[in-house]
């Protein structure tokens, strides 16, 4: 069902949370209220650490914009509450967000789907660290299995560096696994829409200092560089947007989702790192910027996702 601009009814842009980062959300559902509400949209803003999410069908919202980040917010738990309250909401739907969130059943699900991603391994306290370091070579990836916006994500030069690299990672979640490192261009790619009907946005390449794409870096640095046209040529760009959207398709998700990819220099080989089925929507954020080489507005694409609001087992 369309909807104008003006019927979507009581809308909560649900932002803040208790994950890690907090503090992300918080700036990506300031700037998502307000642009909503410049388009006349009757949106509140709802923080779920501090308001509990009954108070949503108590106070007879109709819909909800997802602009949290991280656990509880985008790894299927809160979507299963808003399921039980019938309230449509943005982006995939419980299975495909718990899937997301856990870049080890990503990688095993794009695996058996033939879709390239960079080798791992599930590390633990007792791992053979030399092991490791033999089976994915060196410089290779320790992080969180459940966390984004790389929060400890350490780049490992040698062996005698992992037990540190786990015990940082292993600060935010149980679950930590080491990564292939691919050394080459990095990409990431929008996606809008659900099933045959999603559509890939412009590709944005990433050059952080140093090739350093850290926290700092991703959000308040003015030294990383986006640029939008990403500067490959046409087929591959195409090639790297079907990639993005037969990963997005092989998760089940709907609605908008980011796809973060790596192409190898020494043969341009492009692989899946991972999905963010809530992306940032803060003034530093690369869905907007895609949106707006596509032609449309950051106001303009927050109603959009709005629009594509639904429930898993909408009938």
């Amino acid at each position: 069902m369309k909807h104008t601009d003006h019927n979507f009814g009581k809308v909560g842009v649900l932002f803040g949370g208790r994950s890690a980062e907090r503090e992300i959300s918080l700036m990506s559902g300031q700037g998502v209220l307000q642009a909503l509400q410049s388009k006349g949209i009757d949106a509140h803003a709802f923080d779920p650490a501090q308001r509990d999410l009954a108070q949503l069908a108590a106070e007879k919202f109709d819909r909800v914009f997802i602009a949290l980040h991280g656990r509880h917010g985008e790894d299927g738990s809160l979507q299963g509450a808003l399921e039980q309250l019938r309230l449509p909401y943005t982006g995939p739907g419980v299975l495909a967000s718990s899937v997301a969130m856990d870049k080890a059943m990503t990688k095993r699900i794009w695996l058996a789907e033939g879709l390239s991603t960079p080798r791992f391994y599930l590390l633990n306290a007792q791992s053979n660290w030399q092991a490791v370091a033999d089976s994915l070579g060196l410089p290779l990836i320790v992080k969180p299995v459940h966390e984004g916006s790389t929060l400890g994500l350490t780049k490992v030069t040698s062996v005698d560096q992992l037990p540190a690299a786990f015990a940082l990672a292993a600060k935010f979640d149980k679950a930590v696994i080491a990564e292939e490192f691919i050394a080459g261009m990095e990409l990431t790619c929008a996606i809008l829409g659900s099933g045959d009907q999603a559509k890939a946005l412009p590709v944005i390449r990433i050059i952080a200092p140093d090739a350093n794409y850290d926290y700092q870096n991703k959000y308040f640095s003015d030294e990383t560089q986006y640029l939008c046209p990403c500067g490959l040529q046409p087929e591959q760009e195409k090639e790297i947007q079907a990639l993005a959207l037969a990963s997005y398709r092989a998760l089940g998700c709907r609605g908008w989702s980011r796809v973060d990819v790596m192409v190898r220099a020494t043969d341009n080989r492009a692989f899946l790192l991972e999905i963010n089925t809530s992306p940032g929507m803060t003034s530093h954020s690369l869905v907007p910027m895609a949106a707006k080489v596509a032609g449309f507005s950051y106001e303009d694409l927050c109603v959009e996702i709005l629009r594509s609001a639904t429930l898993d087992w909408a009938v």
